[in-house]
C-alpha cells in the first residue's frame, strides 16, 4: 500500500492536497454566495440507511450545506481513519468521514452535528464538496429537483476498494467506492476476474 492515508480519507477534486493529482481535477462548478437558505431535509435513503434529500429546488452552484467537525493534523486524522476502519472491520460499516482540507489538516466529520455526513456516495453524483476559504462545502454540481437525496463522489483511493461497496444504482456504477480516475483501470481487473472464473468453471466442468 503507497499511501495508506489517501485510502480512507474522503478527497476533495481541486484540493491542494497531494493526494489529488491535477490531471484528474474535473472542472468546477461556480459557486454561488451563501444566502442561509436550508436547501435538505433527511430521509431514508434507498442507497444507504439514512441519506439527505433537497427540500426544495437547488440551483447548480448552491452551497447546499456545510461539512463541519473536529480539525485534525495530517497525522491525527491519519489515525482517526485507520483506528475507525479497524472498529468497523467486517461489519459494513466501512464509511470514513475524514476529509483532506488540505495539505496540513483534516476535518472529521464523525460527529452528530454534522448532518452532511449522511450524505452517501453516489457515480454519478449531483453535488460535489468544495474547500471555501477553509470550510468544505457540499455545493450543487447542477440543477437538483426537490425530494432528489443529495450525493457526491467520495473519491475513494484505489487501495482497499472491495471494502467499500457502491449501491448507488447509477448507469456507470461498477459496484464499488473508487474515485473516477480509478474506475477504468478497476473494471478491467473485475472484467479479467470474471474471465478468468468463467474459465477455471468452464475447465472443471469439461473434465467430469
Amino acid at each position: 500500500m503507497t499511501n495508506t492515508a489517501t485510502s480512507r480519507k474522503r478527497r476533495i477534486s481541486g484540493n491542494s492536497s497531494a493526494t489529488a493529482p491535477a490531471a484528474t481535477v474535473p472542472k468546477k462548478t461556480p459557486v454561488l454566495p451563501f444566502d442561509g437558505t436550508r436547501y435538505w431535509k433527511r430521509g431514508r435513503s434507498s442507497i444507504h440507511a439514512s441519506g439527505l434529500f433537497a427540500s426544495r429546488d437547488i440551483p447548480r452552484g448552491a452551497r447546499v450545506i456545510e461539512y463541519i467537525g473536529h480539525r485534525l493534523t495530517k497525522a491525527e486524522g491519519w489515525a482517526r481513519a485507520t483506528e475507525w476502519l479497524e472498529k468497523a472491520s467486517g461489519t459494513n460499516k466501512g464509511a470514513v468521514y475524514v476529509f483532506e482540507l488540505n495539505s496540513k489538516y483534516d476535518i472529521d466529520g464523525n460527529v452528530p452535528w454534522n448532518h452532511a455526513r449522511l450524505i452517501n456516495h453516489s457515480c454519478t453524483p449531483n453535488c460535489e464538496p468544495r474547500v471555501l476559504r477553509g470550510h468544505v462545502w457540499i455545493v450543487a454540481c447542477r440543477d437538483i429537483r426537490e425530494g432528489e437525496e443529495l450525493t457526491y463522489d467520495y473519491g475513494y483511493d484505489f487501495e482497499q476498494w472491495e471494502d467499500h461497496a457502491c449501491r448507488c444504482g447509477s448507469a456507470n456504477c461498477i459496484g464499488y467506492i473508487v474515485a473516477a480516475e480509478h474506475r477504468p483501470r478497476l473494471r478491467r481487473l473485475l472484467t479479467a476476474r470474471k474471465r478468468a472464473a468463467a474459465q477455471e468453471a468452464a475447465g472443471r466442468a469439461a473434465t467430469r
